[in-house]
């Protein structure tokens, strides 16, 4: 009687103990969740890369950059702005009478390559140097950047500026262009930015610019884009506020995918900016600027030479238009091959 009186004893302050401890360890999971939950997070080195907003304009900038902005310039402005990679010296030796500038992304290889097989690969068009050059931002990373400085090794045709190249910073990517033109490349006459996925008929082009109708100061033109209503609806695309953009159309301006446009504009345009707080849509803030300036684009003597798109392809059709939104790297190539077959 008394063994059992004891193993029941012990069995209860051993099930007494187990039941103690139990609660201690439940009790310590409880507070140390409590304690995560309420402490501040520190930022980690990932979060503290990632690039700065700045949401009154729309627009990001890099972190190096964002710490040197200048009070005195708006974010789009390239003051705020280096060049990683550069051809500093390629107008001078060059001498061209049209540069073509073609901003892309770092990783867009295959547009830059179908470039370079096509259009881009013309060095003298009726008897005048052309040059074309391409305009990325930041690449984002180690590897895609070691890559991007060894094409820029082999091709010698690449400019990079350390803004974070983004839809959203195309304003900035269009103004470090002109940065670019008017403190590197005063020699140019004429330039033509050209989007990656553009096709282009230098003959024509390069008849159009030597035309003695053609001016060879403060002019620009291309597909005019005339009474375009802001919008103001704050899930478009396209959004651009009030504060940025108070009037509800904008100026009668030249469509981004391939405007032409003297080589005086780019050091005004530049100077201009200032005045002009920058918003997203880039076409349209480089009219907002030539409407500061005083002026308006010229319309194209024939207009259809600029195209947005065609519907189907069609020889004669290519053989005629300057420019045209064909959107792919392999259909410029096709294109070109076809055009320049002999008939």
């Amino acid at each position: 009687m008394w063994y059992e009186i004891t193993m029941l004893s012990t069995v209860k302050r051993y099930i007494n103990g187990l039941i103690l401890l139990t609660l201690t360890f439940s009790l310590y999971v409880i507070l140390y969740n409590f304690e995560l939950c309420v402490k501040p997070a520190k930022p980690s080195e990932t979060f503290n890369n990632v690039v700065t907003q700045k949401s009154s304009y729309y627009m990001t900038a890099s972190p190096s950059v964002t710490k040197h902005i200048s009070p005195h310039y708006h974010v789009a402005h390239p003051l705020n702005y280096h060049f990683i990679l550069n051809e500093p010296d390629k107008c001078s030796q060059w001498n061209p009478f049209l540069v073509f500038m073609v901003p892309v992304a770092p990783h867009q290889l295959e547009a830059r390559g179908a470039i370079r097989s096509t259009w881009g690969n013309e060095s003298s068009v009726q008897g005048k140097a052309v040059l074309t050059l391409f305009l990325v931002g930041l690449t984002g990373g180690a590897e895609a950047q070691q890559q991007l400085e060894e094409e820029s090794r082999q091709h010698r045709d690449l400019v990079q500026s350390n803004f974070v190249d983004s839809y959203f910073n195309l304003t900035i990517k269009t103004m470090v262009i002109m940065d670019w033109l008017a403190t590197r490349c005063p020699q140019a006459t004429y330039v033509m930015k050209v989007d990656s996925d553009t096709y282009i008929n230098l003959e024509n082009l390069m008849s159009l610019l030597l035309s003695p109708n053609t001016p060879r100061q403060n002019y620009i033109t291309g597909h005019l884009m005339w009474n375009q209503n802001v919008v103001r609806n704050k899930k478009s695309k396209w959004f651009v506020s009030q504060e940025l953009y108070p009037e509800t159309k904008y100026p009668t301006y030249v469509q981004g995918a391939g405007y032409v446009f003297s080589n005086d504009l780019p050091e005004k345009i530049v100077e201009i900016s200032k005045e002009v707080k920058p918003f997203k849509i880039e076409d349209a803030y480089v009219g907002a600027c030539l409407k500061r300036l005083g002026f308006a684009p010229s319309s194209p003597p024939d207009p259809s030479q600029f195209r947005l798109h065609m519907i189907q392809y069609k020889r004669e059709d290519f053989l005629r238009i300057i420019s045209v939104i064909v959107g792919s790297p392999q259909q410029i190539l096709n294109i070109w091959k076809d055009v320049k077959r002999p008939t």
